[in-house]
């Protein structure tokens, strides 16, 4: 393949990430933010023409320094402690491993493992890189939320309020849990909630 026709391939290929048993919620969630910041145009599987790369070190797996694809690529990454299942990686037509040079540590958690992934796939695809304004990279128009989430209210009484209201919830939950009014439970969840 000659420059001009890898450049044309690189043009038309797709970043995709598969998620499939990943046991914290928290770490999909940080998989999604690397995939934007790397092109990643899906977080699904459907039936593509797309090569599926099991994210696993394995025998026959290339180092993702080599930049090993060919085309659309759906990454595959694993449970946090147990890795690619053997039926996972029956589905894979081929597996990345990610070097490692220190001996502190047996593997990557998953979300770095595919923030390192996305990006050696974004730079073998040629994505064009975004701009920068002042030190951080620009982005996309943020939708707008239907919904207000008070996350940060407006005021010192209307936290104190809040915290009150969730003591309040707090200890009539447990106090029905367990069929009783303690008082050591409810000195308990006033350390824990007004501290």
């Amino acid at each position: 393949m000659d420059a001009g026709e890898a450049a044309t391939l690189r043009t038309s290929v797709e970043s995709l990430v598969v998620v499939h048993n990943v046991a914290k919620r928290h770490n999909v969630g940080t998989m999604a933010r690397s995939a934007t910041a790397f092109g990643v145009s899906e977080i699904v599987l459907e039936e593509r023409n797309c090569d599926i790369c099991g994210v696993e070190i394995t025998d026959g797996a290339l180092s993702i320094a080599e930049h090993p694809f060919r085309k659309s690529t759906a990454f595959l990454l694993g449970n946090e402690g147990t890795g690619l299942s053997a039926k996972e990686c029956e589905i894979c037509d081929f597996f990345v491993y990610i070097p490692q040079y220190g001996c502190g540590t047996a593997s990557l958690n998953v979300t770095v493992a595919a923030s390192i992934v996305l990006h050696h796939f974004g730079v073998w695809a040629g994505f064009p890189e975004r701009n920068r304004e002042g030190n951080k990279f620009t982005v996309a128009e943020k939708p707008i939320k239907q919904i207000r989430r008070n996350y940060c209210a407006g005021s010192v009484e209307s936290i104190v309020e809040e915290r009150k209201n969730r003591k309040q919830s707090a200890s009539i939950d447990i106090f029905e849990e367990n069929g009783t009014n303690d008082s050591k439970l409810t000195s308990l969840l006033e350390v824990l909630f007004d501290n």
